[in-house]
C-alpha cells in the first residue's frame, strides 16, 4: 500500500480516493477526457526524484512508483462558464506522467511531457502557463474493441533519429467493477503539481469516478518517455488499462 508518512517533516499523505477529496470551489477550466489509454510501467522512487518540481517527491505504492503514458481524446476545452470550442478544444493528447506528493500531502501528477495536434493550444499552454506542450501529428481510431493512436511529433523536436513517437493499440476488456488498491493510485489523481518560475504550484480538477476496462496491449512503439528524460523501460508495462472517459473541471492553482 502506498505509505500515509512516506516524507519526513511532511503532513500526512491524503488517502487515494476515487472521487475528488475537496470540492472545487469555483471551475477555471472545463474539458472532457474521451477514450483514455492507461499504460503503467513500475520504476524506483530513486530514478525519477530529480525530475520533479521543487517540495515534491515521488508517490509510491508498495515501495515503486510509476511512469504512465496516458493516450486520449480531448473535447472541447472551455474556460469559466463558456462553452467548450469545437475545434481548437478538441484534439487527441499523449503525454507522459510521474506520480508526485507535495508537503501539504497532495498527491498529484507531474507531467513531462504533452503531445496535441493543435497549435494554437499548445503555443498558449507553453507560453502562458509553462507547460511542456508539443505539436504533433496525431490520430485516435477506434473500431469495435480496438483502440488505435499514432502520435509524430511536430515541433520541438527532441535530438536523435526518427523523432518523437508513440504507436498505441489496444484491445478493450470487461469492465473493472472494483479497481484493485494500484488502480485507484494510478488513476485518480485529483491535481497537478508544475513549476512556474521557480515556484510550485497545485492545479486541482474534479471529475466523476473512472469507468475502467481491463485492456490488452496489441502492439506498442514508442521513444516518448525516453524523449522526456526518463530511462527506457526495461520490462513490459504492469498496467494497461481503457477508459471511456469523463468530463473534467479544474480548479484556481494554489
Amino acid at each position: 500500500m502506498s505509505d500515509p508518512h512516506d516524507g519526513a517533516g511532511s503532513a500526512p499523505v491524503e488517502p487515494v480516493t476515487p472521487e475528488p477529496p475537496h470540492p472545487l470551489r469555483r471551475t477555471l477550466l472545463h474539458q472532457s477526457w474521451l477514450d483514455v489509454a492507461f499504460v503503467h510501467w513500475a520504476v524506483a522512487p530513486e530514478s525519477v526524484g530529480g525530475l520533479l518540481p521543487r517540495g515534491v517527491r515521488p508517490d509510491v505504492y508498495e515501495g515503486w512508483t510509476y511512469v504512465g503514458l496516458i493516450a486520449l481524446r480531448m473535447h472541447r476545452v472551455g474556460w469559466l462558464g463558456l462553452p467548450g470550442v469545437p475545434y481548437f478544444g478538441t484534439f487527441p493528447e499523449t503525454n507522459v506522467r510521474l506520480y508526485s506528493v507535495d508537503e501539504r500531502g497532495r498527491r498529484g501528477v507531474v507531467f513531462r511531457s504533452f503531445e496535441a495536434s493543435r497549435l494554437l493550444p499548445v503555443l498558449v499552454a507553453r507560453l502562458g502557463f509553462r507547460l511542456p506542450y508539443m505539436w504533433a501529428e496525431m490520430s485516435v481510431h477506434r473500431e469495435g474493441d480496438g483502440v488505435d493512436y499514432t502520435t509524430r511529433r511536430r515541433w520541438p523536436r527532441p535530438g536523435g533519429s526518427g523523432g518523437a513517437h508513440a504507436r498505441l493499440g489496444l484491445r478493450v476488456g470487461a469492465r473493472i467493477a472494483e479497481p484493485s488498491g494500484l488502480e485507484d493510485f494510478l488513476t485518480a489523481r485529483w491535481g497537478m503539481h508544475s513549476d512556474r518560475h521557480g515556484r510550485t504550484r497545485y492545479l486541482p480538477n474534479a471529475h466523476p469516478r473512472w469507468r475502467l476496462h481491463r485492456a490488452e496491449l496489441l502492439h506498442l512503439d514508442e521513444n516518448l518517455i525516453t524523449a522526456a528524460g526518463l530511462p527506457r523501460p526495461a520490462a513490459p508495462p504492469v498496467s494497461v488499462l481503457f477508459s471511456p472517459g469523463v468530463p473534467v473541471r479544474f480548479g484556481a492553482p494554489a
